[in-house]
């Protein structure tokens, strides 16, 4: 920029340049070439209405003036009066997205010979220099952000490979066993509990394929197909709920829905939302307080809040919570593969609908609209 300037200041004779940044609410200076004491230095201020560049931002056209005196259009003008010059240029800096950026223009006291090609080819060059140089800092900016972004993922994919491993470790180390025992020593009365923990064994890694399978689905775009169905909403998400209950004999969970609600829905994945959503406050909400879980329909939209006590989830956290490998805001802790909250949000999506999440230092609340009835469903 010290180069564009004093090349600019040369040419022309003027004795003050300037690239400013130029938006629709203020003028900032953020290169400076003063010969005259003009004053302004990179990061100060002119009132935007005051400015020629404000005109200049509506028109999109450069303004050149050797002599505002002899000006038919600034020779009344208010801006050269104000700041003391009769000579201006301003020429647009305009950027990829085809917006104007700022201006490169300059300033004297003094007329110059401004009317020149080559002095609007060399403005307009070095006005095209910055723009370009802009537009590179631009995409360095969103590239190094791509790169973290992938680095991200990278380290989230390991973690991925190594809970994955985790997961499957257990139930099959179970079911391997239980082989192991029944081919070694055949035993009617134990046989039926030792098959039982099998299959359980055996639905545990069910469940961990179909998470991952919808996983794959909403990452590759072609989301999570859906059957819909009327269904009696508050009546599943009991089911729901008492299913967890059941699993869970040491927590209290708390039901607080309408009496009937019809909704057309996949109540496949709907309970499987719920599920999720109910199972992650169970984890990470705290042991001795209940889950509460709200079903209401009202007026075509259907909310199911799903709130339990516990530590606030920070607002950084809350960003990436719907993310997969994030684990209700805890990327630490071991439970499960981290993808409940992110299949969660691809089901409420595929439903018009969407996943929220509201946090203080008293409870979290997760949140799914949709509504209640489909266009076509």
């Amino acid at each position: 920029m010290p180069t564009i300037l004093d090349t600019v200041c040369r040419v022309t004779g003027m004795g003050f340049a300037a690239v400013a940044r130029v938006t629709e609410t203020e003028w900032v200076a953020c290169a400076v070439r003063d010969d005259i004491d003009f004053g302004l230095k990179p990061g100060g201020n002119l009132k935007l209405d005051t400015t020629i560049c404000n005109e200049i931002r509506h028109s999109r056209q450069s303004v050149i003036i050797s002599d505002t005196r002899g000006d038919p259009v600034y020779h009344d003008h208010g801006t050269p009066r104000m700041y003391g010059f009769r000579s201006y240029i301003s020429v647009p800096i305009v950027v990829g997205d085809g917006s104007m950026w700022g201006t490169l223009c300059a300033i004297d006291p003094q007329p110059r010979d401004l009317e020149r090609p080559e002095v609007r080819n060399i403005f307009q060059m070095f006005a095209e220099l910055i723009g370009f140089h802009l537009n590179m800092a631009d995409r360095l900016d969103l590239s190094e952000a791509d790169l973290d972004a992938e680095r991200t993922s990278g380290i989230q994919r390991e973690q991925f490979m190594a809970m994955l491993g985790h997961d499957l470790r257990n139930p099959l180390a179970a079911v391997q066993a239980g082989v192991g025992m029944l081919r070694r020593k055949p035993d009617e009365q134990r046989e039926a509990l030792i098959l039982d923990r099998m299959q359980a064994s055996v639905d545990r890694m069910a469940l961990l394929i179909d998470d991952i399978l919808d996983f794959a689905r909403g990452r590759l775009g072609d989301g999570i197909a859906l059957d819909f169905a009327d269904c009696d909403i508050v009546a599943l998400v009991e089911q729901v709920v008492d299913e967890l209950a059941a699993h869970h004999p040491d927590r209290k969970l708390v039901m607080d829905g309408d009496a009937q609600a019809t909704v057309s829905c996949d109540p496949k994945r709907v309970a499987q939302l719920v599920s999720n959503l109910v199972g992650n406050a169970l984890t990470h909400g705290s042991s001795d307080e209940p889950v509460i879980v709200r079903c209401r329909a009202d007026e075509g939209v259907l909310e199911i809040c799903v709130t339990n006590a516990g530590d606030e989830i920070p607002a950084e956290e809350q960003a990436r919570l719907f993310q997969p490998f994030e684990q209700g805001g805890r990327s630490d802790a071991r439970q499960g593969l981290g993808l409940g909250l992110f299949i969660a949000s691809t089901i409420a999506k595929a439903h018009h609908g969407a996943l929220t999440v509201n946090s203080s230092p008293q409870e979290t609340c997760f949140t799914f609209t949709m509504p209640t009835r489909l266009p076509g469903a």
